[in-house]
């Protein structure tokens, strides 16, 4: 029987983990001479390319001296953690991969909480020694901190460190060596990272993960704990609720490089896919036929924030989407909750519509937009945090903000920042930057990071994580300007866009088709305003000076998803579709408007 590692690489976002994977595969000769593997290799999805982040948690396999080394690539981001959380019970170590200049940064920590909590041996990476300002003998001492922070044993603390940069695809124990290749990393996960034990007894094996093929249907993938599983072999599937269900093996796959690999058997301490089970979810166990022992259910952290998803119910409903009805959203997103642990949806008073409960706003925007993409349409409520009582008191969500940004422009930041209920906690040079923290309100987070990057010319960056919950702060102030609605239906024309230019700024291009309702821009005072841009230029037989002048306007400001979701108010809905994103306010019509707006005319007609 061939040695297993089993290991994790958790990382802040944009540190280098998927690239350092590549460079893994590569090493160990994972392609032909011949064929071509491009960059990011795991992040295979067309979201998680054109974002640049690892959305979903990946397995590979490589063999390096004889040793079978299972990778487990795991989301950066803070609003994933569900994936993490779930995907680490797979492993018996962790790579932590760390920023040679920007150090430990706030999901780092998340993750690595979680990662020695459970009692697993890290490895340090720190990455991108290559770059101007790096400090990793700094950085070295900062994640030694942040490791005693998290109440690490004596056995993690004394944790190996290699030095390297994933880009140029070398590794050393020692920054200042530049070697050949990132054999020493290879080295060290041999050397450090605990093999796999061989556990006898009865099958006991935990679903963290699932898969789907057209041919077989659903797969369920996890580490066999204990025992031996075999193809044809009859089990019994312990539910979280407590069922029993029997089932049988129909195959077997181990992870093989990149691909999946049938066989016949599969010894505890390596992750398989077991192909044929029904009715399995993520957390369930698979367990011996006659004396079946359920392993303790995967706990997640809980949701910050919810958000109404509805039928798109606008006049321009059914042009674009292939599925409209709220049974197609209903289905799909009871889909999405089965292998994305961190989600949760509850039905409302409405038949229509659905709260769906997330981890953040990116959480629920990469759902958004993947349901998008397959064809659906639907509209989005305002995002709101999730409020507990606790001890009869007000708690809400409290996210860690840390922000890095040039000294000169720090002042704007801060100001920024405490306007939303922000407290500053550290204020202190990193380079030729300010490295600055705060702990503020979720609330006060939304629509933020587009005000700091106005405010710097783009030069500050920007990230949280949720911190815990803690009394309510108080009253927020939300967007302080008004909108400009259109009152007609139709395509709008430069000429009127051109003559409303004083009035603010527009979200619409000419030509484009609007409707009544429709939020078609931002006025420049705090009310909303009625406006038609559908108007064209009368046409006349009198010629005056100037008359016929070009009309010039600035391009309109286009929103990406989660900009839209943070700009919109309590009475306003993103709509979105295949092919279209707008903004629009809940009721249409203006007099219906002013009715629901006004009490006192609730039942008079207008």
């Amino acid at each position: 029987m061939k040695e297993i590692r089993n290991i994790a690489i958790i990382a802040h976002v944009d540190h280098g983990k998927t690239t350092l994977v590549d460079k893994i595969l590569h090493q160990t000769n994972q392609f032909r001479d011949n064929q071509s593997s491009g960059e990011l290799i795991l992040d295979s999805n067309d979201l998680e390319r054109e974002r640049g982040i690892t959305i979903v948690a990946k397995n590979v396999s490589v063999m390096y001296k004889g040793v079978k080394i299972n990778i487990i690539d795991t989301p950066g981001h803070a609003d994933f953690g569900g994936e993490v959380e779930r995907v680490l019970k797979m492993a018996d170590g962790v790579i932590l991969l760390v920023d040679a200049f920007e150090g430990p940064m706030p999901q780092t920590r998340f993750v690595t909480m979680k990662a020695l909590a459970l009692g697993l041996k890290p490895i340090v990476v720190v990455n991108k020694v290559d770059k101007e300002n790096c400090r990793p003998d700094e950085i070295h001492e900062l994640i030694f901190d942040l490791f005693h922070a998290l109440d690490a044993t004596e056995d993690q603390l004394d944790f190996p460190v290699i030095f390297g940069s994933s880009k140029q695809g070398w590794m050393s124990e020692d920054w200042r060596v530049k070697t050949d290749d990132i054999t020493p990393l290879l080295d060290s996960i041999v050397a450090n990272i605990p093999p796999a034990p061989f556990q006898e007894g009865t099958l006991q094996m935990q679903v963290t993960s699932l898969d789907y093929s057209n041919f077989v249907g659903r797969i369920a993938i996890g580490r066999v704990l204990r025992g031996t599983i075999k193809e044809g072999q009859p089990i019994t599937l312990a539910k979280r609720d407590g069922r029993m269900l029997k089932g049988r093996i129909k195959e077997l796959h181990t992870f093989e490089g990149l691909g999946r690999v049938k066989t016949t058997e599969v010894m505890s301490g390596d992750i398989c896919a077991v192909v044929g089970l029904e009715g399995f979810e993520i957390g369930d166990t698979i367990c011996d036929f006659e004396n079946p022992e359920a392993l303790a259910a995967i706990q997640i952290d809980e949701p910050t924030m919810n958000m109404l998803f509805t039928i798109n119910n606008s006049p321009f409903f059914g042009k674009d989407g292939k599925y409209v009805t709220s049974r197609h959203i209903r289905e799909r997103l009871m889909k999405e909750t089965e292998k994305n642990l961190a989600l949760r949806v509850e039905d409302t008073e409405s038949p229509d519509a659905f709260m769906v409960y997330g981890r953040g706003i990116l959480h629920l925007s990469v759902l958004v937009e993947t349901m998008r993409r397959e064809g659906y349409e639907l509209q989005l409520g305002q995002p709101r945090v999730i409020v507990k009582e606790i001890d009869g008191k007000k708690h809400e969500p409290i996210e860690t903000l840390i922000v890095d940004v040039p000294a000169e422009l720090s002042g704007k930041v801060i100001e920024l920042a405490t306007q939303r209920k922000g407290e500053l906690t550290i204020m202190e040079p990193k380079g030729d930057l300010q490295h600055l923290e705060f702990n503020i309100p979720s609330r006060g987070i939304m629509g933020l990071r587009n005000q700091v990057l106005t405010a710097t010319a783009g030069e500050a960056v920007m990230n949280h994580r949720f911190k815990a919950f803690e009394p309510w702060k108080g009253d927020i102030t939300g967007r302080n300007m008004g909108v400009l609605v259109s009152m007609e239906t139709g395509p709008c024309t430069a000429y009127s866009i051109d003559k409303l230019q004083d009035r603010g700024s527009f979200f619409v291009n000419p030509g484009e088709e609007i409707y009544e309702g429709q939020i078609l821009g931002e006025h420049i005072r705090e009310n909303d305003l009625v406006i038609n841009i559908v108007r064209a230029k009368q046409m006349t037989n009198f010629r005056a000076a100037g008359k016929d002048d070009a009309t010039k306007m600035p391009p309109a400001k286009k929103f990406s998803l989660e900009e839209a979701m943070e700009y919109i108010q309590a009475d306003e809905y993103v709509e979105i579709t295949p092919n279209a994103q707008r903004i629009r306010k809940i009721v249409l019509n203006e007099s219906e408007r002013k009715k629901n707006a006004n009490p006192a005319l609730a039942g008079i007609k207008m």
